[in-house]
């Protein structure tokens, strides 16, 4: 059964969330697949785990690119998996639609956008019949707590 983690971003933006996120996953052995809703936005991601940290960077590529099944982490505007992913990320509005054979999914979405907002609600109803649900929210301070 897919995991399915709902993360309600608040008080930290998504350019600081997921770099963190994505280098657990890495620290895990797994492989990720982050979908994005517009080639722009994943042109911006790509740059961002580029420069993230001064110290590191996280090694990653494009969906299209040469290379790109041998790429830890994809950054993709489509549903495809050409790296053989064990978590897929959703951002920017990009929603998933079902569990996939993915290990886990993590689906982050803004809670100042109402329309995000909605479609999260909307993917919650979808997707809790057979997947394992859980709902993730930023407090004051940044950290995530568990509120389903």
């Amino acid at each position: 059964m897919t995991e399915i983690l709902f993360y309600h971003l608040e008080t930290r933006p998504l350019e600081k969330v997921l770099p963190v996120l994505l280098e657990k996953t890495l620290e895990r052995g797994w492989r990720a697949v982050v979908e994005t809703g517009s080639p722009d936005r994943a042109r911006l991601l790509d740059d961002l785990l580029w420069t993230w940290r001064d110290e590191s960077f996280l090694p990653h590529g494009l969906a299209g690119e040469p290379n790109e099944a041998h790429q830890p982490v994809l950054i993709a505007t489509g549903p495809d998996n050409a790296n053989g992913a064990n978590v897929r990320f959703y951002v920017d509005r990009a929603v998933p639609r079902e569990g996939g054979a993915y290990q886990r999914i993590v689906f982050m979405f803004s809670g100042h956008d109402p329309d995000a907002l909605a479609e999260a609600r909307a993917a919650w109803k979808a997707l809790r019949d057979g997947h394992d649900l859980t709902y993730w929210q930023q407090d004051a301070e940044g950290r995530w707590v568990k509120k389903a």
